[in-house]
């Protein structure tokens, strides 16, 4: 037998399952724990000249390059997927969820660039761990 569904809901009348709180037992939360934004942060803005334009901060940046290396994304699907997700929005260390990124997939080339791909690898490695002590 089948039963057929109501229409598509519209956006407004859908409620999102965690009710503007964010699951603390999500792979992105408890990744976001255990990396230490702090001393990347350290590293990266060395980079940098002392003038000039504001460069994106260092989290948005090791956080979307650990997000492209776990999907295996595209620049252009790792920004989509960023902006479609909150926890993915969190991870990232934005303040609030929201439709718009303060970069664009064109910024991802940059990050590769001053980021080691040893330093996103570290990252992606304690998130399989993480995975790992959720298996046994």
């Amino acid at each position: 037998m089948y039963r057929a569904q109501d229409s598509q809901l519209s956006v407004y009348d859908f409620l999102p399952p965690y009710h503007g709180e964010l699951a603390a037992d999500n792979r992105w939360v408890r990744l976001a724990a255990v990396i230490d934004w702090e001393g990347f942060e350290k590293e990266y803005s060395a980079l940098f000249a002392r003038g000039g334009k504001v460069a994106i901060p260092a989290r948005v940046a090791l956080g979307s390059l650990v997000v492209r290396e776990v999907y295996g994304a595209t620049d252009r699907q790792t920004v989509e997927l960023i902006r479609e997700s909150p926890y993915l929005q969190y991870f990232i260390g934005l303040k609030t969820f929201g439709d718009t990124l303060p970069f664009s997939y064109r910024s991802m080339e940059r990050f590769r660039a001053r980021i080691p791909r040893g330093v996103v690898r570290r990252a992606v490695r304690a998130m399989r761990e993480l995975e790992k002590k959720d298996k046994k």
